[in-house]
């Protein structure tokens, strides 16, 4: 996710590949993630929150269970997860399944919230631990800002054409 940690993850934007978590804090989150897989016996989906200051690598949480975030990932790189993760737990293999290695896409997704300030003028905008959002959104590009426009836009949010953001 792009935010801070704090903010809930429904309220965050998100990028697959991300484009700021430093190589070794990737290959750690791989390594960790796998070695806490199998000592908790997960079969099938498996939630992992990740906070990452520089190269340092912290699990907030972890629960066997799918997140909102899967149908985004699905759509980002081009497989049913939820059904293959349904066809694991019912006793298939990952290499039966067709997962047998992790799948990079060659362009950018980004995953933004849709956020309902707009149409509550006056409303507390802060957010927090507690989502606010009503949805969410997809852009997809070469890059991760056309990624990121798109997924704005699609949100209801502008991006201004000049100066500073």
């Amino acid at each position: 996710h792009i935010e801070q940690a704090g903010i809930h993850s429904g309220d965050s934007a998100c990028s697959l590949p991300t484009v700021s978590v430093p190589y070794n804090a990737l290959v750690t989150i791989r390594k960790w993630t796998i070695a806490l897989a199998k000592k908790l016996n997960v079969v099938g989906l498996m939630n992992i929150q990740w906070a990452v200051q520089g190269e340092d690598v912290y699990i907030l949480e972890a629960n066997p269970r799918a997140s909102r975030t899967v149908p985004f990932v699905s759509k980002a790189i081009g497989v049913p997860l939820a059904k293959k993760a349904s066809l694991v737990m019912s006793g298939q293999s990952l290499a039966e399944v067709g997962l047998k290695t992790e799948i990079l896409p060659k362009h950018i997704s980004v995953k933004e919230a849709v956020l309902p300030f707009n149409k509550f003028p006056g409303a507390d905008i802060l957010l927090s631990p507690e989502m606010r959002s009503t949805g969410e959104v997809m852009g997809i590009d070469s890059t991760f800002g056309g990624a990121y426009a798109k997924a704005e836009e699609a949100a209801g949010y502008w991006l201004p054409r000049s100066g500073c953001v």
